[in-house]
This record gives C-alpha cells, structure tokens and sequence, in this order.
C-alpha cells in the first residue's frame, strides 16, 4: 500500500509541476522581450536612425506594447526634425538679420564721425551723441547675434590645435587689461609657470575668455581673481553684489540679463558656453557669500610638451 502512495503522489502532483514549469517559462520570456524593448528603446532615443523596436517573443500583449511605443517613436521623430528644420531656420534667418545690419550700422556710426569734425550747437552735440551711443550697442547686438548663430551652428573657423593654455589666458587679459583698469580693476593673477597644453580651437579659446572677461566688465565691483591649474581649469572670480545664486543661474541663458548689466545683449556667456561644450569643456557659475565665481575647464592633454614639440 505504501509502494503505491508515492507513485500516485506524483501522479498527482504531475500537473502542478508542469504548471509551474511553464509558469516560469512564460515569466521567463516576458521578461526577456520587456528587456528587448528596454534596451531598443534606449538605443533608438540615443542614435538617429528610422529603425523601430523588434522583439523575438510572439506574446500578443509584449508586441502590442512595443508597437505602441513605436507609434510614438515615430511621433517623436517627426517633432524631432519640425524642430531641427525650425532651429536651422531661425539660426539662418539671425545669421542673415544681423549681417544685414551691419552695413548699414558701420556707415551710420561712419557718418557720426564726419558729424564730429563739424560745428554743432551744445544740443546737437548731446543728441549726436545719444545717436552714437545706440548706433554702438546695436551694432554690438547684430555681432554678438551672428557670433551666436555660428557658435550654436557647430561651425568652426578651424580644426582643434595644440594650443598653450597659459599663453592664451594671459594674451586675452592682456587685449582686455586697458578696459579693466579703466573700470578700476587691477586683475590678481595665479597663473602655474610649467606649460599646460590643450587640443583646443584657437579663436574659440579667444572668445570664450573675451566674454568671460566682458562680463567681469559689467558686473565686478572692483576686483577680479583669475587663476589657473595646471590641469586645465581657471576659475574667474570677483564680488558681484547685485546678484545673487538664481541670477548666476541664468547668466548662461539666450538674451539673460541683469538689469546693472549696462549695455549688455545677454549673449556673451551663453556663445561662452556653446563654445566651451563644443571643445568637450565644462563651464558653470556660482555665487557666494557676494562672490560670482566662474569656473572653466578643458582637458589638458599634456602638462610638458613631448620631445618632438
């Protein structure tokens, strides 16, 4: 009797094992076809392509959920490109605006210096230069207008070089030491004497460090710290008391600008920026105890240079 209880067990518990086999099978599938679908869908948001999601599992439901995902693939990729084509367009059009601005401006602010050879009453004068001084800053705009454009572009005026960082910070400071001094600020410099090297573009560089320095223009109180590592990063401090950390925020936004910013088209730290992350470079702002702190880094790729130069 004992003999037969143990196959008849079995035999009972057959069809439950077979349950649970195939219960583990199933679970076993679904989660391979959702980890199909996981990983397609990260690679088709990561990579241009038209391909969609293509599992293996024939579950009705895993293939309903991976063609209702790309349905919506596919309306993402159309907004995708209504955007690029939209943002093409837009750079295209203020590349143009403000080339077409600036003939007419250059000759404006060309007329205003004959005017200023001439006798003009004291009325004429203060109004000549009124005139001049917003014939000045438009023509500033449409600049940094097409300096944007062609930043935001991608476009670069030359390959990336092997360029020396110290040099390059020092020359910028340099072109702008006249207009520092002029505003009271006498920069204090910590800059490493050994050569640090970086794979950079040469005019890029140049930009980005003009308007890093035109913005302690505007907004230093008096001071300006520059310091330089010898791994790449440069900080630019100085106290900036009409900000504060929300405002430093937005300092990188399109046309941001703080109202003691006199003069300001609200583009120069964002082509900075552009620039910056094109070079595969990071630059942020922080502000602290009165303190605006921007901080620049590039990869240096060597600190001595090799033996053959």
């Amino acid at each position: 009797m004992e003999f037969l209880t143990e196959p008849l067990l079995w035999a009972a518990l057959s069809p439950f094992f077979f349950l649970l086999f195939a219960l583990i099978t199933k679970i076993r599938l679904i989660q391979k076809s959702a980890d199909e679908i996981r990983m397609a869908f990260a690679d088709r948001l990561q990579s241009d392509t038209n391909t969609l999601i293509d599992i293996t599992s024939r579950d009705r439901h895993m293939r309903l959920l991976a063609e209702s995902i790309n349905e919506q693939l596919r309306l993402l990729r159309s907004e995708r490109r209504r955007f690029i084509q939209g943002d093409l367009a837009l750079k295209e059009s203020i590349t143009n605006i403000s080339h077409d601005l600036r003939t007419p401006l250059t000759a404006i602010l060309g007329y205003l210096d004959i005017l200023d050879t001439e006798e003009v009453s004291g009325s004429a004068a203060r109004c000549l230069a009124v005139i001049r001084e917003r014939a000045g800053y438009l023509k500033q705009l449409s600049e940094e207008l097409f300096c944007y454009s062609v930043a935001a572009s991608g476009e670069q005026h030359a390959a990336p070089e092997k360029i020396l960082l110290n040099q390059a910070l020092e020359e910028s400071i340099l072109a702008h030491y006249a207009a520092l001094t002029h505003r009271g600020i006498t920069p204090e410099l910590s800059i490493p004497e050994e050569p640090v090297f970086c794979m950079l573009n040469a005019q890029s560089l140049s930009r980005i460090f003009g308007n890093i320095l035109g913005n302690a223009l505007k907004y230093s109180d008096g001071d300006l710290q520059i310091t330089m590592t010898k791994e790449g990063e440069i900080t630019f401090s100085n106290h900036a008391r009409n900000l504060n950390e929300v405002k430093t925020q937005r300092l990188f936004d399109r046309l941001y600008t703080v109202e003691t910013g006199a003069r300001s088209t609200g583009l120069g730290l964002s082509i900075a920026r552009t620039l910056t992350e094109q070079m595969q470079g990071r630059i942020e702002g922080h502000y602290a105890d009165g303190i605006l702190s921007i901080r620049i880094q590039f990869k240096a790729r060597y600190s001595v240079p090799s033996p053959d130069g």
